[in-house]
């Protein structure tokens, strides 16, 4: 079989979701030194949703069915409610470079959830697996994480969240087409994040300081709207190793931005365990490409 070269639409993708990504998690840092997490992440999410939904509809395109929306309710609570909202909530005691890192494991967490539906890792993939689950294993004893607990669970279910979600959005619970399903998904996320928000009894610090402004600005427009929309292109675009790559470029970019601009302390013990988390993801991504071409479908109208 011939192989494809990737479109310039993937390329610009990937970029937004390597890049961008990466300093989203420094940004949800900053942002929290006036809003809380669940608040924070919440409404991001319902204005990006819902400016995306009124643009959709302004270009006439179809909206979501009924089922669509229940679907969107499913993933938005597992890859915005359990993932954005968990890291958002353990960087009140991690530090924001250790958090990207963790989130790192993410491609081999979607290999596995893939398996059930016939996508089986090739040996260098399972080699990945091996070095990533490593690499997570010496994070989370180191100190950062031993020191809190809930954010090491908080973690956990993010990483779960996002993968499970990823997952089931393309095999069992398509969303709507294009840019209404990408809307639907962060209307619905964003609402269950409110009502998180209220049951915890969240207070949002009034006026808020002007770079939680500009960083909550910074992640509405380009980390929910931009970057997010260009992650689910790769997810109906190409294979979930494709589509979860930037998880080895955000560690180094994440890990960087929080030491020289967020004046964040990482330890050799923490730089190895990264070292080896994004060896694992590289050789994951690498076996996937060798056993396999990567199919590339155009999006939805």
């Amino acid at each position: 079989m011939i192989r494809r070269g990737l479109s310039p639409l993937v390329l610009a993708c990937l970029a937004a979701t390597w890049f961008v990504w990466g300093s989203t998690y420094l940004a949800i840092k900053f942002a929290l030194a006036s809003f809380p997490p669940f608040f924070q992440i919440g409404t991001r999410f319902l204005v990006a949703g819902i400016l995306l939904l009124l643009w959709a509809w302004w270009r006439g395109q179809r909206m979501p069915t009924l089922i669509q929306w229940r679907n969107a309710m499913i993933v938005g609570a597992l890859m915005l409610v359990g993932n954005t909202g968990g890291v958002a909530y353990t960087e009140q005691t991690v530090a924001s470079g250790l958090v990207v890192a963790f989130i790192a494991i993410v491609p081999v967490l979607m290999t596995i959830a893939s398996l059930p539906f016939g996508i089986r890792p090739s040996r260098l993939e399972v080699v990945g697996i091996g070095l990533g689950f490593l690499g997570v294993l010496l994070l989370v004893r180191a100190e950062a994480f031993t020191a809190s607990p809930a954010g090491l669970v908080a973690m956990i279910i993010a990483a779960l969240g996002w993968s499970i979600g990823s997952v089931l959005s393309q095999h069992v619970l398509p969303l709507a087409p294009a840019s209404t399903g990408f809307a639907s998904e962060m209307i619905c996320g964003g609402g269950i994040l409110m009502m998180l928000s209220l049951l915890a009894g969240e207070t949002v610090h009034w006026p808020p300081q002007p770079l939680a402004a500009a960083a909550w600005l910074y992640l509405a427009i380009f980390g929910s709207l931009i970057a997010f929309c260009a992650y689910m292109v790769l997810l109906a675009n190409t294979r979930p190793a494709l589509a979860s790559s930037n998880s080895f470029v955000n560690p180094v970019i994440g890990m960087l931005l929080g030491v020289y601009l967020g004046g964040e302390t990482v330890t050799g013990h923490e730089w190895l365990a990264v070292g080896i988390i994004v060896l694992g993801v590289a050789v994951l991504i690498l076996g996937r490409e060798n056993s396999q071409s990567v199919t590339l479908t155009s999006p939805g109208p």
